[in-house]
């Protein structure tokens, strides 16, 4: 399976759990706002949309994160010593 698959559809599991935990903390404390199988079907959706948006900005995000890296070392490589 291609990497950046895998981890588009791990970030979708994450997405459908932490919703699902928060409709139930929800209905814990306050009272159900969705039914059960209405929040399984709104989870689902947010896995979709979770994964799709991982797929599509992951790459973009590492890589501005390299660039936004390098710059950081290029700009703070010297520490202030000079050698004369």
């Amino acid at each position: 399976m291609n990497p950046r698959l895998k981890s588009a559809l791990l970030w979708g599991a994450v997405g459908f759990m932490a919703f699902l935990v928060l409709v139930q903390g929800y209905a814990l404390i306050v009272e159900p706002l969705v039914t059960i199988v209405h929040g399984t079907i709104l989870a689902v959706a947010v896995a979709i949309a979770t994964t799709a948006s991982a797929y599509a900005l992951e790459h973009r995000i590492a890589a501005w994160s390299a660039r936004r890296a390098v710059d950081e070392t290029e700009t703070h490589g010297d520490d202030g010593k000079s050698k004369s």
